[in-house]
This record gives C-alpha cells, structure tokens and sequence, in this order.
C-alpha cells in the first residue's frame, strides 16, 4: 500500500515529497530541498527506510539538502538527462537518467516518470497511486516561471496540453505552497487554473501572452 507524505521546507514555501510502500516500509524521497534534518526525522518517525531519491527538475531550492542526505544514505538519484548537467558533479555516480516512459519500484509501490519540460528542459512530474507530483511543472492556480535560463514557454505550453489530458481524479501535488490549498484534483485545476484554461482553449499566443 502506497503512503505519501507532504513536508514543507524552506523559506521559499517548498514541498518535498516521501513516497513509501508502507508495508516493506521503503520510501523514495522527492525534491529535498532545505532541510535535510526535518526530512530524516520524517523518515524516522514512520519508520521508513530510504531507498532513493527523485527530482523534480535541478532548481537549487528542490535539491540543496541532497548532499546531506546522500552522506546519510548511499542511494540512487532519479533524475531525467536534460537536467544532469546542473547538478553537482559529485552527485554523477549516484544519479540515474529517467527516459520515458521511465518508471521505478518502492516495494512494490510503482512511480511512473513524465516528462514535462517547459520549467527546465528536464522538469518532470511523477505519478504514482492516484497522484501527480508536479513540482515546478504545475502549481495549485498557477504554473513554474518560463523566463528563466533553460526555461521554454512554447514546451510549457505543450506540457500544460499534456497534462490536461490525464485523468482529472488524479491529486495534484505540487512543489511550492501557492495555491489556496496545498493539493486539489486536476479536474478542479482544470476548471480553474488559468494557465492550464489557456493552454487547454487557448491558442500558443494567448498562452504566451498569459505568462508574460
């Protein structure tokens, strides 16, 4: 049985993420960010063991409590290729390139890897038992920031398109506290985030215009 875990870190209102089979008791860590002391008390508090971590895409503010959680624990970071290149080069033994249709196994708890660049050209979300952890891909009312080095508005667009597509029971988690709740359904988000509306029954050009 999958159990998810929502803790949030940092001065930046970030999210991270552990995801665990709860009957082996093995959890996957997603985006740690800040706090890597907050992150390996949760841990412990649910007496889980920590088999890896995943990242969301390479922003410092997802990833700069890793260093401190690898020399806790000698795991493997699952990350997609177009993002390695920003990450730090101590890290390359341990990280491992999700292609996709990539997907990984907690337990028996199964995560599937999609690709959603538009943020960073190698953001990507992760479902997994009925949810969808977006981090910087998809907020709660909003989108992640495209005017950024390695951000693409146009693939934003296209991801945004995609991810409407999926199945509107799925809970969206996303990387930061923005929203006026910290998770809700993507048919709400459907009916009332203006980023996916626009890209949804907008053409390219409202949607760029939308973004700034």
């Amino acid at each position: 049985m999958a159990g998810i875990r929502q803790i949030k870190v940092g001065p930046m209102e970030n999210f991270a993420y552990l995801v665990a089979d709860e009957v082996a008791k093995e959890a996957l860590l997603v985006d740690p960010g800040w706090d890597a002391p907050i992150l390996l008390k949760a841990l412990e508090q649910e007496g889980w063991q920590l088999k890896a971590i995943a990242l969301t895409h390479n922003h410092f503010d997802h990833v700069n409590a890793t260093a401190d959680i690898l020399r806790a624990h000698d795991i493997p970071i699952y990350t997609h290729g177009a993002d390695a290149g920003g990450l730090a080069a101590s890290w390359r033994s341990s990280l491992r390139d999700v292609a996709e249709p990539g997907k990984c196994r907690i337990g028996t708890v199964e995560i599937g890897f999609l690709h959603t660049p538009g943020h960073t050209p190698g953001s990507m979300c992760l479902s997994v038992a009925g949810n969808l952890i977006t981090g910087d891909t998809l907020f709660i009312g909003g989108c992640g920031r495209v005017d950024l080095p390695g951000s693409d508005p146009q693939q934003m667009y296209e991801t945004l398109r995609r991810i409407a597509g999926l199945d509107g029971s799925l809970c969206v988690l996303p990387g930061h506290d923005y929203g006026s709740t910290v998770t809700a359904t993507l048919a709400s988000e459907k009916h009332a985030n203006p980023y996916l509306k626009f890209a949804t029954s907008g053409t390219l050009g409202q949607f760029l215009h939308a973004v700034g």
